[in-house]
């Protein structure tokens, strides 16, 4: 019996036939394997060089402004989920003719696939929702790579959006992971162009007409200082009178985002400029009254 094992063994290894099939398979999966790779690389260099002659070609007939700032964002969205996509596709077909080659029957194969696919379609509810959200996410453009947006309780910069989960990074560089079907509202700040309210505060007794006018003029040089500001910069007027104090209220038009930064060089600046030409900014004050003593006669003094 260990005779006839030892022969058949013999005979495998012996076979030239079987090394002529095995080495030419052999070479057919690595062939197929490293041709796959290379039509992903490929692909996925032409959809890069497609999408960048596209946003150069926006960039040239659009200047500045939202609608070039949305292509931008959508392009990239769209760019990260084509090259996904690609190399799904290419590995999947390469897989397949792998099993071609090794002598598994394919049709078979994707009968039963379709059939246990469709089990699992029933018990992975979750999953079919989150994938259906990301697609209507993606086509409708809610929002994109870069866009600043706020969920449910998360806020934070969108890093990637694929057709299960989004990827979204927050103020403290924590990255959240949100599966796509529970996504039920957006606020999207990157689509439109932002306003930055600024509060000024003046003291009661200064001059309020000297403040708005020294404001007024700084406004004018906003839109050659910083290429964020959109139009022209507002001085609303006295917003409200409080105490000692008087607010006068700026609204200015930034590109998306960027009300942050222009509202802190503000306040800066009119901070400077009031101290520069005497105007007071109101400060706490606390007033100390000082009892008069009432002189006590003692008893017996004449």
């Amino acid at each position: 019996m260990l005779q006839n094992a030892y022969d058949t063994v013999m005979n495998y290894i012996i076979d030239e036939k079987m090394w002529i099939t095995l080495g030419v398979n052999s070479l057919k999966i690595i062939s197929i394997i490293l041709g796959a790779m290379i039509i992903v690389r490929i692909a996925r260099a032409a959809i890069t060089k497609t999408f960048t002659m596209r946003v150069s070609l926006t960039d040239k007939l659009q200047a500045g402004g939202y609608k070039t700032y949305n292509a931008d964002r959508r392009y990239r969205t769209v760019l990260r989920l084509l090259k996904s996509i690609v190399g799904y596709v290419v590995y999947f077909i390469a897989g397949v003719a792998c099993l071609s080659v090794v002598g598994i029957n394919i049709t078979g194969l994707i009968a039963g696939a379709g059939v246990v696919g469709l089990a699992i379609g029933f018990g992975a509810q979750s999953l079919v929702k989150d994938v259906i959200t990301g697609f209507f996410i993606i086509f409708e453009d809610q929002f994109g790579v870069g866009d600043y947006i706020r969920l449910t309780n998360i806020e934070g910069t969108v890093l990637e959006i694929g057709l299960r989960t989004t990827k979204i990074k927050g103020a403290g560089g924590e990255i959240n992971i949100v599966p796509n079907g529970s996504i039920t509202e957006v606020i999207n700040y990157s689509i439109n162009n932002s306003t930055a309210i600024i509060d000024v505060s003046v003291a009661y007794s200064s001059d309020i007409n000297k403040a708005e006018e020294l404001i007024i003029d700084y406004l004018r040089t906003l839109p050659q200082k910083d290429e964020n500001i959109v139009g022209e910069p507002t001085l609303l007027g006295v917003q409200s009178v409080v105490g000692a104090e008087v607010v006068l209220r700026i609204s200015v038009e930034t590109l998306p985002m960027q009300h942050f930064g222009i509202s802190r060089m503000i306040r800066r600046d009119v901070k400077e400029m009031f101290d520069a030409n005497g105007i007071d900014i109101p400060y706490p004050k606390m007033m100390v009254y000082e009892r008069e003593a009432t002189p006590i006669s003692e008893e017996g003094e004449e």
